[in-house]
Protein backbone atom coordinates (compact mmCIF):
# COMPACT_ATOMS: atom_id res chain seq x y z
CA UNK A 1 0.00 0.00 0.00
CA UNK A 2 1.12 3.13 -1.12
CA UNK A 3 2.86 5.24 2.26
CA UNK A 4 0.84 8.15 2.37
CA UNK A 5 -2.47 6.60 1.76
CA UNK A 6 -1.44 4.05 4.95
CA UNK A 7 -0.54 7.50 6.97
CA UNK A 8 -3.98 8.96 5.61
CA UNK A 9 -6.03 6.08 6.81
CA UNK A 10 -4.63 5.83 9.95
CA UNK A 11 -5.29 9.62 10.51
CA UNK A 12 -9.15 8.57 9.65
CA UNK A 13 -9.14 6.00 12.08
CA UNK A 14 -7.75 7.83 14.74
CA UNK A 15 -9.63 10.95 14.62
CA UNK A 16 -12.93 9.98 16.77
CA UNK A 17 -10.24 9.35 19.22
CA UNK A 18 -8.93 12.44 19.27
CA UNK A 19 -12.04 14.24 19.13
CA UNK A 20 -13.51 12.53 22.32
CA UNK A 21 -10.09 12.98 23.90
CA UNK A 22 -10.11 16.38 23.40
CA UNK A 23 -13.13 16.70 24.53
CA UNK A 24 -12.86 15.25 27.93
CA UNK A 25 -9.97 17.02 28.23
CA UNK A 26 -12.38 20.02 27.55
CA UNK A 27 -15.12 19.06 30.18
CA UNK A 28 -12.74 18.21 33.15
CA UNK A 29 -11.39 21.85 32.62
CA UNK A 30 -14.70 22.84 32.61
CA UNK A 31 -15.63 21.51 35.80
CA UNK A 32 -12.56 23.06 37.62
CA UNK A 33 -13.26 26.86 36.54
CA UNK A 34 -16.82 28.14 36.06
CA UNK A 35 -15.63 31.08 33.76
CA UNK A 36 -15.70 28.05 31.12
CA UNK A 37 -18.80 26.33 29.89
CA UNK A 38 -18.91 22.69 28.15
CA UNK A 39 -21.75 20.85 26.72
CA UNK A 40 -21.29 18.03 24.19
CA UNK A 41 -24.07 18.50 21.61
CA UNK A 42 -22.17 22.38 21.69
CA UNK A 43 -18.65 21.21 20.98
CA UNK A 44 -19.50 18.71 18.23
CA UNK A 45 -21.30 21.62 16.80
CA UNK A 46 -18.24 24.19 17.48
CA UNK A 47 -16.12 21.24 15.51
CA UNK A 48 -18.41 20.63 12.87
CA UNK A 49 -18.26 24.45 11.65
CA UNK A 50 -14.73 24.34 12.21
CA UNK A 51 -13.90 21.31 9.90
CA UNK A 52 -16.14 22.37 7.22
CA UNK A 53 -13.59 26.10 7.79
CA UNK A 54 -11.19 23.86 7.55
CA UNK A 55 -11.89 22.97 3.80
CA UNK A 56 -11.84 25.96 2.75
CA UNK A 57 -8.45 26.32 3.89
CA UNK A 58 -7.43 23.46 2.07
CA UNK A 59 -9.15 24.27 -1.20
CA UNK A 60 -6.64 27.27 -1.19
CA UNK A 61 -3.65 24.90 0.15
CA UNK A 62 -4.25 22.66 -2.59
CA UNK A 63 -3.29 25.58 -5.29
CA UNK A 64 -0.37 26.10 -3.47
CA UNK A 65 0.50 22.10 -3.39
CA UNK A 66 -0.01 21.80 -7.09
CA UNK A 67 2.81 23.68 -7.83
CA UNK A 68 5.08 23.28 -5.70
CA UNK A 69 5.09 19.52 -6.18
CA UNK A 70 5.71 20.11 -10.28
CA UNK A 71 8.71 22.99 -9.56
CA UNK A 72 9.38 23.10 -5.95
CA UNK A 73 8.27 26.80 -6.21
CA UNK A 74 6.39 28.22 -3.00
CA UNK A 75 3.47 30.15 -4.97
CA UNK A 76 3.17 33.58 -2.74
CA UNK A 77 0.72 34.68 -5.72
CA UNK A 78 -1.94 31.94 -5.11
CA UNK A 79 -3.53 34.08 -2.70
CA UNK A 80 -4.22 37.21 -5.64
CA UNK A 81 -5.36 34.35 -8.06
CA UNK A 82 -7.82 33.15 -5.56
CA UNK A 83 -8.79 36.77 -5.61
CA UNK A 84 -8.66 37.32 -9.14
CA UNK A 85 -10.88 34.95 -9.88
CA UNK A 86 -13.67 35.16 -8.27
CA UNK A 87 -13.03 39.16 -9.51
CA UNK A 88 -13.35 38.18 -13.04
CA UNK A 89 -16.17 35.82 -12.40
CA UNK A 90 -18.22 38.41 -10.30
CA UNK A 91 -17.62 40.51 -13.62
CA UNK A 92 -18.98 38.61 -15.96
CA UNK A 93 -21.96 37.98 -14.10
CA UNK A 94 -22.27 41.59 -13.72
CA UNK A 95 -22.08 41.73 -17.48
CA UNK A 96 -25.16 39.90 -17.73
CA UNK A 97 -23.46 36.54 -17.91
CA UNK A 98 -25.33 33.18 -16.08
CA UNK A 99 -23.01 32.11 -13.40
CA UNK A 100 -22.40 28.64 -15.16
CA UNK A 101 -20.98 30.57 -18.55
CA UNK A 102 -19.26 32.83 -16.06
CA UNK A 103 -17.85 30.05 -14.42
CA UNK A 104 -16.46 28.52 -18.34
CA UNK A 105 -14.99 31.80 -19.51
CA UNK A 106 -13.49 32.62 -15.77
CA UNK A 107 -11.94 29.18 -16.09
CA UNK A 108 -10.66 30.23 -19.26
CA UNK A 109 -9.17 33.31 -18.30
CA UNK A 110 -7.25 31.86 -15.51
CA UNK A 111 -5.57 29.42 -17.69
CA UNK A 112 -4.55 32.32 -20.26
CA UNK A 113 -3.16 33.80 -17.02
CA UNK A 114 -1.47 30.78 -15.89
CA UNK A 115 0.12 30.10 -19.24
CA UNK A 116 1.40 34.16 -18.90
CA UNK A 117 2.84 33.54 -16.28
CA UNK A 118 4.92 30.60 -16.82
CA UNK A 119 5.89 31.99 -20.16
CA UNK A 120 6.56 35.69 -19.07
CA UNK A 121 8.06 35.16 -15.66
CA UNK A 122 8.79 31.40 -14.86
CA UNK A 123 10.22 30.79 -17.74
CA UNK A 124 12.98 32.77 -18.25
CA UNK A 125 14.39 32.08 -14.51
CA UNK A 126 14.33 28.04 -14.99
CA UNK A 127 17.56 26.81 -13.32
CA UNK A 128 17.56 29.74 -10.93
CA UNK A 129 17.64 29.57 -7.35
CA UNK A 130 14.54 28.95 -5.84
CA UNK A 131 14.46 32.57 -3.95
CA UNK A 132 14.57 33.84 -7.16
CA UNK A 133 11.30 32.34 -8.25
CA UNK A 134 9.91 32.70 -4.74
CA UNK A 135 10.09 36.71 -5.27
CA UNK A 136 9.19 36.70 -8.85
CA UNK A 137 5.69 35.37 -7.21
CA UNK A 138 5.73 37.64 -4.72
CA UNK A 139 5.58 40.66 -7.59
CA UNK A 140 2.77 38.62 -9.73
CA UNK A 141 0.89 38.70 -6.51
CA UNK A 142 0.82 42.43 -6.17
CA UNK A 143 0.50 42.54 -9.92
CA UNK A 144 -3.04 40.77 -10.03
CA UNK A 145 -4.34 42.70 -6.73
CA UNK A 146 -3.77 45.65 -8.57
CA UNK A 147 -4.67 44.42 -12.04
CA UNK A 148 -7.46 42.95 -11.15
CA UNK A 149 -8.62 46.26 -8.96
CA UNK A 150 -8.20 48.10 -12.21
CA UNK A 151 -10.26 46.14 -14.36
CA UNK A 152 -12.79 45.34 -11.54
CA UNK A 153 -12.77 48.42 -9.32
CA UNK A 154 -12.14 47.98 -5.33
CA UNK A 155 -15.48 48.05 -3.64
CA UNK A 156 -17.16 44.56 -1.92
CA UNK A 157 -18.81 42.61 -4.32
CA UNK A 158 -21.01 39.61 -3.96
CA UNK A 159 -20.80 36.60 -5.36
CA UNK A 160 -24.58 34.57 -5.71
CA UNK A 161 -24.84 31.20 -7.09
CA UNK A 162 -27.62 30.25 -5.25
CA UNK A 163 -26.25 27.89 -2.86
CA UNK A 164 -28.02 27.74 0.31
CA UNK A 165 -26.98 29.42 3.31
CA UNK A 166 -29.85 28.40 6.40
CA UNK A 167 -29.08 26.03 8.99
CA UNK A 168 -29.70 22.53 9.21
CA UNK A 169 -30.33 20.55 12.62
CA UNK A 170 -28.82 17.45 12.34
CA UNK A 171 -28.85 14.27 14.86
CA UNK A 172 -31.89 15.44 17.07
CA UNK A 173 -32.32 11.61 18.11
CA UNK A 174 -29.22 11.98 20.11
CA UNK A 175 -28.74 15.46 21.67
CA UNK A 176 -32.02 16.70 22.64
CA UNK A 177 -31.81 20.00 20.49
CA UNK A 178 -29.84 18.26 17.65
CA UNK A 179 -26.33 19.97 16.51
CA UNK A 180 -26.69 23.25 14.15
CA UNK A 181 -24.37 23.20 10.92
CA UNK A 182 -24.24 26.06 8.26
CA UNK A 183 -25.66 24.31 4.48
CA UNK A 184 -23.36 26.97 2.75
CA UNK A 185 -20.17 25.01 4.81
CA UNK A 186 -22.21 21.88 3.58
CA UNK A 187 -21.91 22.15 0.24
CA UNK A 188 -18.35 23.91 -0.03
CA UNK A 189 -16.96 20.63 1.98
CA UNK A 190 -18.88 18.39 -0.82
CA UNK A 191 -17.16 20.75 -3.57
CA UNK A 192 -13.69 20.44 -2.27
CA UNK A 193 -14.29 16.39 -1.67
CA UNK A 194 -15.09 16.32 -4.86
CA UNK A 195 -12.37 18.43 -6.57
CA UNK A 196 -9.86 16.36 -4.37
CA UNK A 197 -11.34 13.27 -6.11
CA UNK A 198 -10.53 14.56 -9.50
CA UNK A 199 -7.20 15.78 -8.73
CA UNK A 200 -6.80 12.04 -7.31
CA UNK A 201 -7.80 10.71 -10.28
CA UNK A 202 -5.91 12.72 -12.81
CA UNK A 203 -2.86 12.52 -11.15
CA UNK A 204 -3.07 8.80 -10.77
CA UNK A 205 -4.80 8.03 -13.84
CA UNK A 206 -4.00 10.09 -17.06
CA UNK A 207 -0.69 10.51 -18.83
CA UNK A 208 -0.20 14.22 -17.64
CA UNK A 209 -1.03 13.36 -14.35
CA UNK A 210 1.71 10.87 -14.59
CA UNK A 211 3.76 13.07 -16.29
CA UNK A 212 3.25 15.63 -13.57
CA UNK A 213 4.26 13.44 -11.06
CA UNK A 214 7.70 12.19 -12.85
CA UNK A 215 8.88 15.92 -12.71
CA UNK A 216 7.65 16.28 -8.87
CA UNK A 217 10.10 13.48 -8.30
CA UNK A 218 12.96 14.42 -10.30
CA UNK A 219 13.07 17.10 -12.86
CA UNK A 220 16.42 16.09 -14.87
CA UNK A 221 15.16 12.41 -15.31
CA UNK A 222 11.75 13.65 -16.27
CA UNK A 223 13.58 15.75 -19.15
CA UNK A 224 15.78 12.51 -19.65
CA UNK A 225 12.75 10.77 -20.90
CA UNK A 226 10.90 13.25 -23.10
CA UNK A 227 8.92 14.96 -20.28
CA UNK A 228 8.48 18.72 -21.57
CA UNK A 229 8.88 19.86 -18.80
CA UNK A 230 8.16 24.32 -19.43
CA UNK A 231 4.70 22.16 -21.08
CA UNK A 232 3.97 20.44 -17.60
CA UNK A 233 4.36 23.97 -15.90
CA UNK A 234 2.40 25.36 -17.79
CA UNK A 235 -0.19 22.93 -17.10
CA UNK A 236 0.11 23.01 -13.58
CA UNK A 237 -0.19 26.23 -13.38
CA UNK A 238 -3.78 26.12 -15.26
CA UNK A 239 -5.03 23.43 -12.89
CA UNK A 240 -3.65 25.83 -10.03
CA UNK A 241 -5.43 28.22 -11.68
CA UNK A 242 -9.07 26.21 -12.20
CA UNK A 243 -8.04 25.37 -8.10
CA UNK A 244 -8.11 29.33 -7.33
CA UNK A 245 -11.03 29.96 -9.02
CA UNK A 246 -13.32 26.85 -6.99
CA UNK A 247 -11.59 28.76 -3.89
CA UNK A 248 -12.58 32.45 -4.78
CA UNK A 249 -16.04 31.05 -5.79
CA UNK A 250 -16.20 29.42 -2.09
CA UNK A 251 -14.76 32.16 0.03
CA UNK A 252 -16.48 34.55 -2.03
CA UNK A 253 -19.91 33.29 -2.20
CA UNK A 254 -18.75 32.99 1.84
CA UNK A 255 -17.73 36.49 2.75
CA UNK A 256 -18.23 38.16 -0.11
CA UNK A 257 -15.54 38.94 -2.84
CA UNK A 258 -12.88 41.75 -1.21
CA UNK A 259 -9.58 42.14 -1.21
CA UNK A 260 -8.76 40.90 1.93
CA UNK A 261 -9.20 37.66 0.13
CA UNK A 262 -5.66 37.58 -1.32
CA UNK A 263 -4.51 37.13 2.25
CA UNK A 264 -6.05 33.99 2.40
CA UNK A 265 -2.92 32.69 1.37
CA UNK A 266 -1.22 33.44 4.77
CA UNK A 267 -3.70 31.42 6.71
CA UNK A 268 -2.92 28.57 4.25
CA UNK A 269 0.90 28.79 4.94
CA UNK A 270 0.48 26.72 8.01
CA UNK A 271 -1.99 24.63 6.84
CA UNK A 272 0.98 23.50 4.70
CA UNK A 273 3.19 23.37 6.86
CA UNK A 274 1.11 20.50 9.04
CA UNK A 275 -0.19 18.92 6.03
CA UNK A 276 3.31 18.79 3.98
CA UNK A 277 4.39 20.98 0.58
CA UNK A 278 4.14 17.99 -1.62
CA UNK A 279 0.90 15.95 -0.68
CA UNK A 280 -2.61 16.82 -1.41
CA UNK A 281 -4.00 14.53 1.48
CA UNK A 282 -1.83 16.75 3.88
CA UNK A 283 -3.80 19.50 2.85
CA UNK A 284 -7.20 18.33 3.12
CA UNK A 285 -6.05 16.95 6.79
CA UNK A 286 -3.90 19.94 7.43
CA UNK A 287 -6.80 22.15 6.58
CA UNK A 288 -8.87 20.26 9.17
CA UNK A 289 -6.36 20.10 11.76
CA UNK A 290 -6.36 24.10 11.63
CA UNK A 291 -9.99 24.97 10.88
CA UNK A 292 -11.62 22.55 14.12
CA UNK A 293 -8.30 23.35 15.81
CA UNK A 294 -9.04 27.39 16.07
CA UNK A 295 -12.48 26.78 16.29
CA UNK A 296 -12.54 24.93 19.19
CA UNK A 297 -9.62 27.13 20.88
CA UNK A 298 -11.12 30.22 20.66
CA UNK A 299 -14.87 28.85 21.87
CA UNK A 300 -13.62 26.94 24.90
CA UNK A 301 -10.54 28.56 25.53
CA UNK A 302 -10.57 31.79 24.53
CA UNK A 303 -12.30 33.16 27.63
CA UNK A 304 -9.20 32.10 29.60
CA UNK A 305 -6.81 34.41 27.94
CA UNK A 306 -8.94 37.21 27.19
CA UNK A 307 -9.90 35.85 23.44
CA UNK A 308 -8.00 36.23 19.97
CA UNK A 309 -6.82 32.89 20.40
CA UNK A 310 -8.13 32.20 16.39
CA UNK A 311 -5.98 35.34 14.93
CA UNK A 312 -2.41 33.02 16.29
CA UNK A 313 -3.52 29.63 16.68
CA UNK A 314 -2.56 28.31 13.27
CA UNK A 315 0.73 29.91 13.29
CA UNK A 316 1.81 28.65 16.22
CA UNK A 317 0.88 25.15 15.88
CA UNK A 318 2.48 25.25 12.33
CA UNK A 319 5.61 26.26 14.49
CA UNK A 320 5.62 23.44 16.98
CA UNK A 321 5.52 21.12 13.86
CA UNK A 322 8.24 23.12 12.36
CA UNK A 323 10.48 21.94 15.41
CA UNK A 324 9.37 18.42 15.67
CA UNK A 325 8.19 17.96 12.33
CA UNK A 326 9.53 19.94 9.23
CA UNK A 327 8.19 17.70 6.58
CA UNK A 328 4.68 17.62 7.72
CA UNK A 329 2.65 14.83 8.50
CA UNK A 330 2.13 14.06 4.94
CA UNK A 331 5.83 15.36 3.33
CA UNK A 332 8.53 13.12 2.63
CA UNK A 333 12.03 13.21 5.06
CA UNK A 334 15.18 14.60 2.78
CA UNK A 335 17.82 12.95 3.55
CA UNK A 336 21.36 14.07 1.90
CA UNK A 337 24.31 12.17 2.17
CA UNK A 338 27.57 13.59 1.65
Amino acid sequence: MNPTAMRFGLWVAFVPVLIAVIGLALQGLAMTDSALFFDWAFYLEVLVAGLLQGVLYSLVALGFVLIFKASGVFNFAQGSMVLFAALTMVGFIEMGLHWTLAFVVTAGVMVLVAIAVERVVLRPLVNQPHIILFMATIGIFYFLDGFGQMLWGSDVKMLEIGIPKQGLTILTDVFEYGIRINAFDLVAALVGAALVAVLAVFFQYTRVGRALRAVADDHQAALSVGIPLKTIWAIVWSVAGIVALVAGIMWGSKAGVQFSLALIALKALPVLILGGFTSIPGAIVGGLIIGAGEQVAEVFLGPLVGGAIQEWFAYMLALAFLLVRPQGLFGERIIERI
